[in-house]
């Protein structure tokens, strides 16, 4: 197979024209609609509570992005609600909380959620569970997440 049919079928998968793009909004614009839950289950399917991968865009150009681990952290209707995952320190920033290491890092580097960033996301977007994460862990983040929308 030739680079350019390569190309192309990469392409194809990454658009996936039948799944919607993630929506991006800042904490303070997340609706009321939106329900916080922890309700992990390894069955396949992404559930708050889950580290799970799929495509999300960049800050600077919504129309390019590349495929990370997101943290499902509740539903809004028929999406789900997450936050992106980064393995890069920002210890002057409080809108980054770590979240630890995990087995949806190959390389077992501490992650660090992003926090002024809400991603609703189509489930079937998703390309693959990454691990549930604990209860305490999960909580420490939606309290933060909190904190930060009452600033705003």
């Amino acid at each position: 197979m030739s680079v350019r049919n390569v190309v192309r079928r990469v392409r194809a998968a990454v658009a996936r024209p039948s799944v919607r793009r993630p929506e991006v909004a800042r904490p303070s614009e997340v609706p009321p609609a939106a329900v916080i839950s922890y309700s992990p289950r390894l069955d396949g399917d992404p559930d708050p509570g889950e580290v799970v991968w799929t495509w999300v865009p960049y800050e600077d150009d919504p129309r390019q992005g590349k495929d990370r681990p997101v943290l499902v952290i509740g539903r809004e209707g028929d999406r789900l609600v997450a936050l992106a995952l980064s393995s890069k320190d920002h210890p002057d920033r409080p809108e980054y909380i770590e979240l630890g290491r995990g087995p949806w890092d190959r390389e077992q580097r501490i992650s660090y959620v992003k926090l002024d960033r809400v991603l609703r996301i189509d489930p079937d977007a998703m390309r693959r569970e990454g691990a549930v994460i604990e209860r305490k862990r999960f909580d420490r983040v939606v309290q933060r997440l909190a904190e930060l929308q009452r600033r705003h």
